[in-house]
């Protein structure tokens, strides 16, 4: 180890690379408090904050987690500061300043509501997954949940995610100040909708009737997409960071070059600060999903289900294959983009060409393997959806037939090596055989794309095509 930590006191010490906060940390006001500060928030959200900081002391960031505390006594020595490291063929390092304070919620619950009525708190953001929702497959709250069951026990000592929410903005009423802006971060469809019903339900549930209105009528909760590949954190990354910067982070995290953060706009007098950081604002964050989805998702599973046949093993060795990264490069363009309309504010064509360079960043080992698992989860959104459009407009889908039959290649392949194949219908596919098999499957496949002649011939021809 270094014999010097990362903190406030040590910058001074690193290497002139590293990049360093261009604010002054001792002036910085909290302004945010986010639940759940995995390696996720701090190589995406946080980043916006701290370049927010630039022009603001009022975006610094207590960070809570509801209940580890690995990361409050990884960062306390450090001052809250970690270096994100991106990944590019020439990696940069820089210094995230805008964790202010690391909090693990069960062991200071009083910190946390402080800083929840703070007149000077404004937005509370969260990545703890789907899950801390706490949500019934219908959407609704889980009522036997044994968080939410605790925190209709005892409102005032939450444990869930909505829990903390409710509580915090009752507090808030009762200070007479206006409610906090949510803005989930978490990889759901509609993510402020779906936790707006569940924090209402559950105030309603605590016989809060009033506050429930009042959280109707004024709280908002705005829905959001995010990426950016972030792979764990290693030792590897730390002995990188440590050579590189000269100074030993304990917990460092690191990411691809390219960040993207949409938010629906909904935040009133805030929204310049977020634009002016790079978040794009927009009536509509489920036009932005669904160009995921199909551009990066559907163009991931094409490349992962026909690179494995060909003998690849990540993305970046994939799109090494001339003919390969063509086909996907066409197939983004001329099959998938005409599927999703103008977006107002996403310029297509450029978006696709951000697409192919991360594919082809020699840095993220992604592996294919892992893109591949789950496919009968993954490929009717990713596929079969834009599939279903093209065939409606009456455009081409041989292309868009590519993918599905390089999948059942594989499943074929990995079912005839006796190799384990990732998928909650494993037990299944292990005894398909042949294209007929696998559109018998009314889990994967609707029926009338099925009974489609133009479709069910071009996955035919395609399947012929990869024995």
């Amino acid at each position: 180890m270094s014999a010097f930590r990362l903190s406030d006191a040590t910058l001074a010490q690193a290497a002139p690379a590293l990049l360093r906060p261009a604010y002054d940390r001792a002036a910085i006001r909290i302004g945010v408090v986010h639940f759940g500060p995995g390696a996720f928030h701090r190589a995406h959200q946080a980043f916006y904050f701290d370049h927010m900081l630039q022009t603001s002391p009022a975006w610094g960031v207590a960070a809570v987690s509801l209940r580890s505390p690995d990361l409050a006594e990884a960062l306390a020595p450090q001052d809250g500061l970690y270096v994100l490291a991106e990944r590019e063929a020439a990696p940069t390092y820089r210094v995230i300043g805008s964790l202010i304070e690391v909090l693990t919620a069960p062991r200071a619950p009083q910190a946390v509501f402080a800083h929840l009525t703070s007149p000077d708190m404004r937005i509370v953001t969260s990545t703890v997954t789907e899950k801390g929702y706490c949500l019934t497959p219908a959407g609704d709250l889980d009522l036997a949940h044994p968080d939410i069951a605790h925190d209709l026990a005892r409102p005032a000592i939450p444990r869930s995610f909505p829990g903390w929410l409710v509580e915090g903005l009752k507090r808030r009423r009762a200070a007479g100040l206006a409610p906090f802006i949510t803005i989930p971060c978490d990889n759901l469809s509609d993510n402020g909708g779906r936790l707006a019903r569940a924090v209402r339900q559950l105030a309603q549930a605590q016989g809060e009737t009033e506050l429930a209105s009042w959280i109707a009528a004024q709280a908002v909760f705005a829905s959001t997409m995010v990426d950016s590949i972030t792979p764990a954190t290693d030792d590897a990354l730390r002995a990188q960071v440590e050579a590189a910067t000269g100074l030993f982070d304990a917990w460092p995290v690191q990411r691809e070059g390219f960040v993207q953060w949409v938010i629906e706009d909904r935040l009133g007098d805030l929204s310049a600060a977020f634009a002016a950081a790079g978040v794009i604002l927009t009536s509509d964050v489920a036009a932005f999903e669904r160009a995921k989805l199909r551009l990066l998702n559907g163009a991931h599973s094409t490349l992962a289900y026909v690179g494995l046949l060909k003998g690849h093993e990540t993305v970046a060795a994939a799109m090494a294959d001339p003919e390969l990264a063509g086909f996907v490069e066409t197939l983004m363009a001329e099959d998938i983009a005409p599927t999703l309309g103008a977006i107002p504010g996403l310029d297509t064509p450029a978006y696709i060409a951000a697409i192919l360079a991360r594919f082809r960043n020699p840095a993220i080992a992604h592996r294919l393997s892992q893109i591949a698992w789950d496919g009968t989860q993954k490929l009717p959104f990713r596929i079969l959806e834009t599939t279903a459009d093209a065939l409606a407009s009456g455009r081409s889908v041989t292309r868009l037939a590519v993918p599905i039959a390089a999948w059942m290649r594989f499943i074929e392949r990995r079912a005839a090596e006796g190799a384990e194949i990732t998928d909650p219908l494993a037990g299944t596919l292990k005894e398909l055989k042949g294209v007929d098999a696998f559109l018998a499957l009314e889990q994967v496949f609707p029926r009338a794309l099925v009974a489609n002649a133009t479709w069910r011939g071009a996955v035919e021809r395609a399947y012929d095509a990869l024995s």
